[in-house]
């Protein structure tokens, strides 16, 4: 359905600006008539235009993305207004004006008029799913199903703004690597193919026999100078081999498995994984979300087959009676501590608190384990582009070396 931006007066006279869906202009006309308002001009969103345009496609691709910042920022006024004592097709409304992003516009406005005609929040934010999650989506449910709607929405928020914290720490412990290393291979790459080859050709003119170092290193720019477009395509193809293995079903499980069973990595993915098992578990269960439902959507959001398979084989002990913890238990996807402690909550009648601490501590472990991790990648790639400079240079003085014997 096509989206409409709009300028219209209100009953007091003041103007309105917004959009709207509708099937054309003057049933866009119609539908503003009919809340009140008198439209001085509707046209097509610029949004809208751009994604049936087959010649723009790439970039609506690109623009139409919402980032989860504006998600959560969203769901956090949404929480406000509706504390308020705002109605939600109102807060809705109000939210449109907020919001700059084109995209996440048009989605808020698609979400208002299916409230608006008589569907549940849950159900307009299950129509766009690149954008709502499945734990979103189902905790609004619960959260509309038991009167608490509020209460959920700044939940939702809570856990949106502690996963993107993490993130950006994490980002920001990475860079300085990144940069390292992308800043290293330009120049080594500078050095092989353009600097050496000027500097050798000196020494073949000269005719003079040269160290090995100085041969191997001239032969590897020989090569990149001449094959630099097979090295390249040899690059791009691995990377896309490998996407492609990475997303197929069996390619998929097996690279899980491997990176569980990296010696360093494999404890951070797990460790990863338990926080965010526990995070999303915890979060549902404290909304109302029944136990066997929670860890439905929770094993599609772990990142893991091999956790998803846990998570099912799980989902039929509990349903059989069992404990959660018991089901977990006994398998190497889960350390013993977290099972205990999920124990201890399910025991005490806290497996909700429980969680939540769960996940606070094996944050807080990802997070150490990341700043150790880089502050011992740091003097490592700093050793590694000092011996590889230091052998271009070794290569480059050892034949001026053998020249100035020569002289004496």
């Amino acid at each position: 359905m096509p989206v409409y931006e709009y300028r219209a007066l209100d009953r007091a006279g003041k103007n309105r600006d917004g959009i709207i869906d509708a099937d054309s202009p003057i049933a866009a006309r119609q539908r503003l008539r009919e809340t009140g308002f008198f439209p001085v001009s509707v046209k097509v969103s610029a949004s809208s235009a751009k994604g049936s345009d087959s010649g723009e496609t790439v970039r609506w691709l690109f623009i139409k993305r919402v980032k989860p910042g504006e998600v959560s920022v969203a769901t956090r006024q949404l929480a406000i207004l509706l504390g308020a004592g705002i109605t939600l097709v109102a807060a809705l409304e109000a939210m449109l004006m907020q919001v700059s992003n084109p995209a996440f516009k048009r989605v808020l406005a698609q979400t208002k008029e299916s409230v608006n005609e008589g569907n549940s929040l849950a159900h307009a934010l299950g129509r766009h799913p690149r954008v709502f999650s499945n734990v979103y989506i189902n905790m609004v449910r619960a959260g509309e199903a038991s009167g608490s709607l509020e209460l959920v929405l700044h939940r939702l928020a809570d856990l949106s703004e502690q996963e993107q914290a993490l993130r950006g720490r994490l980002k920001a412990a990475m860079a300085y690597p990144v940069l390292m290393s992308c800043v290293g291979v330009v120049v080594v790459f500078f050095l092989v193919a353009f600097v050496v080859p000027n500097v050798t050709r000196i020494f073949n003119e000269m005719h003079q026999a040269l160290p090995l170092p100085t041969i191997i290193l001239m032969g590897i720019s020989h090569f990149l100078m001449k094959f630099w477009w097979l090295v390249l395509s040899v690059m791009i193809g691995a990377i896309v081999l490998f996407w492609r293995f990475k997303n197929s079903r069996k390619g998929r499980h097996t690279w899980d498995r491997i990176k569980l069973a990296m010696p360093l990595l494999g404890a951070f993915n797990i460790k990863t994984a338990v926080a965010r098992f526990s995070r999303t578990l915890g979060s549902l269960l404290q909304n109302g979300v029944p136990l066997l439902t929670a860890l439905n959507i929770v094993k599609n959001v772990v990142g893991n087959t091999l956790f998803a398979e846990v998570i099912d084989g799980a989902m039929d002990a509990v349903e059989k009676g069992n404990a959660l913890a018991n089901a977990i238990a006994g398998n190497h996807c889960f350390p013993p501590i977290s099972v205990q402690m999920i124990s201890a909550g399910e025991q005490s009648g806290h497996l909700e608190e429980m969680l939540d601490r769960i996940a606070d501590m094996y944050e807080r472990e990802v997070e150490a384990q990341v700043m150790t991790m880089t502050s011992m990648l740091e003097p490592v790639m700093i050793l590694f582009m000092g011996v590889t400079v230091g052998f271009i240079v070794i290569s480059m003085l050892l034949p001026i070396f053998d020249l100035n014997q020569m002289i004496r």
